[in-house]
């Protein structure tokens, strides 16, 4: 497993990442983070230099990996942990799982227990072309193409906000994109999303640690979308019901705050790492 670690002191914070994401793309924070903690993450299986086999990936098995390397880095202490999207719905399956190994949670964006009300939305044009069916398609495809026609088809780019990291993780970061194994981990992290959801949620606990709850700019991301042409009706539906999804967050822990980030669309981590900072740093001092 490809790990990345910065830092030697204070408290152990581990980022559990996107679908489909790097942890190149939260550099900006794991330098700052690092300084005075340390840090961790780790590529799931398919992700980056991660190998891939046929074993089915879900939430359940990023809880595994996660005990894993506890016990390989002899990380007795309970950590803090952080989460985005999808990395989210399997911090929230770790901490309800182990909430004696939690001291403190951030979730970025995360993707809901409650995921499946999503589905019940009527959608017809955001639909069109980003149901799970679809993606999965997508997926099974370029699990079979070769890396050079991935980078032709896809021509990934380096996010605006991300041009100031060093050059080689940039590259890194590019050379992630177009492995055909991310498509097949995604393949399988799609296929059992939903049915982890409900596990989830079925784990029934309210927990007492400290809980920050990032959600993204509904207004902001609604207009950002509409310069693609979607329709204002459907995407304002779709993002009331998300920062509904993202307050229900909420619940886990009777310690709660949630903020929604001004400015920020999904990847909160890359348009605003200075409040993902914050709050992290602010769980951090409350376990001092």
């Amino acid at each position: 497993m490809e790990v990345l670690s910065k830092g030697y002191k204070g408290k152990t914070v581990i980022i559990l990442t996107g679908m489909g994401c790097s942890f190149d793309e939260w550099y900006n924070i794991t330098e700052v983070i690092g300084e005075t903690n340390r840090v961790l993450m780790f590529h799931r299986p398919g992700l980056g230099e991660s190998e891939i086999g046929n074993e089915p990936r879900n939430t359940e098995a990023v809880v595994e990996e996660l005990l894993d390397l506890l016990l390989v880095l002899a990380i007795t202490e309970p950590i803090i942990l952080v989460g985005h999207s999808y990395g989210g719905l399997c911090a929230q399956h770790f901490v309800k799982s182990h909430p004696q190994k939690v001291a403190g949670l951030v979730l970025v964006d995360s993707t809901s227990e409650d995921l499946r009300e999503l589905d019940e939305l009527s959608l017809p044009v955001l639909n069109n072309d980003d149901t799970d069916k679809i993606w999965l398609e997508k997926c099974k495809s370029y699990s079979s193409m070769e890396k050079e026609q991935l980078k032709r088809l896809i021509n990934p780019s380096i996010p605006e906000k991300l041009k100031s990291i060093p050059e080689k993780v940039q590259q890194r970061l590019l050379d992630f994109l177009v492995r055909p194994s991310l498509f097949k981990a995604m393949y399988s992290e799609i296929s059992n999303w939903k049915k982890d959801a409900e596990m989830i949620k079925s784990i029934e606990t309210t927990l007492n640690v400290p809980l920050i709850v990032l959600g993204r700019d509904k207004e902001f991301s609604i207009r950002l979308e509409m310069q693609d042409g979607l329709p204002e009706e459907e995407l304002r539906v779709f993002e009331e019901k998300w920062e509904e999804l993202i307050t229900r967050q909420g619940n886990l822990s009777n310690d709660n705050k949630i903020l929604f980030v001004n400015g920020s669309t999904h990847s909160i981590h890359i348009d605003r790492p200075d409040i993902v900072i914050q709050s992290i740093s602010e769980i951090v001092n409350k376990y001092k």
